[in-house]
């Protein structure tokens, strides 16, 4: 229900915008793909700052759109978009409206102005390590970190200073997202059988699996159970390996 609640906001504030059918069916369409992703664990985290309904619904709403922006990107740099007939033609358009709608939604939800600037600027970071990673072929633990620290780690920052501003848990966001984000990447490139992670020398490996480990390791000393339901699913995959 709580992964619902915020899917259903951000299907009202898309249909608020009054796009061409056509235009707002492509965007579902991306909705839908980026579904369930960040949904049950932004609402989970919001309530537990304790944020009100109204605002934690926004607030994570815009950043779903930001999320979904970002899985967007990511399929279209990897050849993987396959939800769209014409993905070269349909997605950039659609990555464009997913950000826009991003920061059009959490203008609306008591988030002050310099917040959203540091947000903005960690995207334009992130942005800018996918960048690096479709230029790398060979991969190493240093090149590794540095990717999935700017990639997830600043995303999963700023998903949590966004949606935590201006509550008892603001100043833990930012090093609790970095390290949540760190450890949700390195076990979804276990699960997928990534070639950046499965194909680096064994030495290499290992280190990013212990890296990743301490960072899971880290998130369960915060003692937040909105956090521990996702290292519930994340730390089976790092200790199998």
């Amino acid at each position: 229900m709580s992964a619902g609640a915020v899917f259903q906001e951000a299907l009202r504030t898309l249909r608020r915008h009054d796009l061409p059918e056509e235009a707002e069916r492509d965007v579902l369409v991306a909705l839908e793909a980026g579904r369930p992703g960040p949904l049950a664990l932004l609402y989970a985290a919001g309530v537990e700052a304790g944020l009100g309904r109204e605002v934690l619904l926004r607030r994570a709403a815009g950043l779903f759109f930001c999320a979904c922006a970002a899985n967007l990107a990511d399929d279209l740099a990897d050849g993987e978009c396959t939800y769209y007939t014409r993905p070269q033609r349909v997605g950039p358009g659609v990555q464009f409206a997913l950000q826009s709608l991003c920061f059009a939604t959490l203008a609306r939800a008591e988030v002050p102005a310099p917040v959203l600037a540091e947000a903005a600027s960690a995207m334009v970071t992130a942005a800018g390590l996918q960048g690096l990673e479709v230029h790398t072929s060979t991969w190493t633990a240093p090149g590794y970190r540095r990717v999935a620290e700017g990639i997830a780690g600043k995303q999963w920052a700023l998903y949590l200073r966004v949606l935590w501003e201006g509550t008892a848990l603001a100043e833990r966001a930012l090093a609790v997202g970095q390290h949540l984000g760190v450890a949700a990447h390195v076990a979804e490139d276990l699960r997928s059988g990534d070639r950046r992670l499965l194909g680096m020398s064994e030495e290499d490996r290992r280190e990013v699996l212990g890296w990743a480990r301490e960072a899971a390791e880290t998130v369960r000393r915060e003692g937040l159970a909105s956090l521990d339901a996702v290292l519930r699913t994340v730390e089976p995959l790092l200790t199998a390996r």
